[in-house]
């Protein structure tokens, strides 16, 4: 590629990068202070999540105040770039800042062999942060070649605390009066319906941007860079998976519903399909391997505003949507928690628990969401299910979330504490720098 192309195409970037930051409205996100402190230390620092939940945007606001040179390869001005190109990138970084503290490599995953050209920066004392959409893909590269000189964050879309300070809703009032707790209840139903990507909130029509965002997702993340063979199978496994969300899957189920020729190919195409966080997906909780690894696994999508934007479809149903926001919340706190793990639980009877969360060998807390406690049978059953699996694992903690109630109630000697997810959601603190 030509020098000069490249060298515009950066100046290009960063005035319009600029131009993000005087022009949108831009929140802290969670943990930035505590990722201020990390900007010292001389390893890699990657930031994988989701095309468009805000990666470039955070690195920036990390980056507040410091020279620094940046490029996004996911650029069209940019396209066919390849891995012999990239000292034409670094030249091209010399001529326009000299030589900058800092390296800003956005969507750096899309140049083959990036790895090797991170590295040899990272020996010439460069200090790099490098940000993609494909988890698995950086991570695989990074654990190859750059063992132990580099540490993860994981962004998601905006969490229910940073859609309400991008409204800004002030939610801090302790404890919140009873006008406060129904708009918090009001502005939740529209987290649900529109989700987290922030650049939902400044399209007139958010459903169609959804489902231009998913359709690009799918398509340059997965169909491209996969090069997948069978592109309608997929996109249907794609689009069961989403508008079936919280609900249990196994790949033997999925090949006989999408005449897939093999258990493997399903296999491939769900790796796929989580590795550019479109969906997640959590194991039965069990002590033997074995029957995890068989066991059926629940499917989350990575956010509700993407399973509204799906045409033709009725309401989805509550339960399961706020199961839902549960799970990605869960995950957004595991990446800040390294040591959180959390899974489903069913005994033999069919009895089931949705969250088990485990901090090493100890079970911390069980959790059920369940949006309707009003009905007696409802109740019974989710109670229940806590207490069998409180006492196969041995916790104490148990949580129900609710829609709306409140309290402790006691049931067969165990207590279990009553939250309704708007406070739920509120709670989680961040940690301290």
């Amino acid at each position: 590629m030509e020098y000069l192309r490249i060298k515009q195409a950066i100046i290009d970037q960063r005035a319009e990068l600029e131009n993000v930051l005087r022009a949108e409205k831009i929140i802290p996100r969670e943990n930035l202070e505590l990722y201020k402190k990390l900007l010292g230390s001389d390893q890699i620092k990657v930031i994988t999540g989701p095309r468009r939940a805000g990666k470039s945007v955070f690195c920036l606001q990390l980056l507040q105040g410091r020279e620094f040179a940046y490029v996004n390869f996911d650029d069209e001005n940019l396209a066919g770039l390849k891995k012999e190109d990239l000292n034409l990138v670094l030249k091209a970084f010399y001529e326009i800042h000299g030589k900058p503290e800092y390296l800003f490599l956005d969507e750096v995953q899309n140049i083959e062999g990036w790895e090797l050209f991170v590295n040899r920066l990272k020996r010439s004392a460069f200090n790099i942060i490098v940000t993609g959409s494909n988890a698995r893909l950086l991570s695989r590269e990074l654990a190859t070649h750059l063992t132990g000189r580099h540490f993860a964050l994981e962004l998601f879309p905006f969490s229910f605390r940073e859609f309400l300070e991008y409204f800004g809703f002030d939610y801090k009032d302790a404890p919140p009066t009873t006008e406060k707790t129904a708009l918090i209840r009001r502005e939740l139903e529209r987290y649900i319906s529109i989700g987290g990507f922030p650049e939902t909130y400044k399209e007139p029509d958010p459903k169609r941007y959804l489902s231009s965002l998913y359709s690009s997702i799918l398509t340059r993340d997965i169909l491209l860079r996969h090069r997948v063979k069978y592109i309608k199978a997929l996109r249907e496994l794609s689009h069961y998976l989403i508008t079936n969300f919280s609900c249990r899957m196994t790949s033997t189920k999925l090949k006989n519903i999408f005449g897939f020729k093999s258990v493997h190919t399903v296999q491939n195409y769900f790796s796929f399909l989580e590795e550019s966080y479109l969906i997640f997906q959590i194991d039965k909780f069990s002590f033997k391997v074995k029957e995890k690894s068989i066991a059926p696994r629940k499917v989350y999508a990575v956010d509700t505003g993407l399973i509204h934007s799906f045409p033709g479809r009725g309401s989805p149903d509550m339960g399961r949507l706020h199961e839902n926001i549960v799970a990605v919340e869960l995950f957004r706190r595991k990446s800040r928690e390294p040591d959180l793990e959390f899974y489903y639980w069913q005994d033999y009877s069919g009895r089931e628990v949705d969250f088990v969360l485990k901090k090493g060998p100890a079970v911390v807390e069980l959790i059920q969401v369940c949006f309707d406690l009003e009905d007696y049978d409802v109740r019974a059953r989710e109670f229940k299910s806590l207490v069998r699996a409180a006492k196969e694992l041995g916790c104490t903690e148990l949580l129900v979330i609710t829609s709306e109630r409140s309290g402790i109630e006691k049931y067969r000697g165990k207590s279990i504490k009553l939250v309704p997810l708007g406070q739920w959601l509120l709670e989680w603190k961040k940690p301290q720098p």
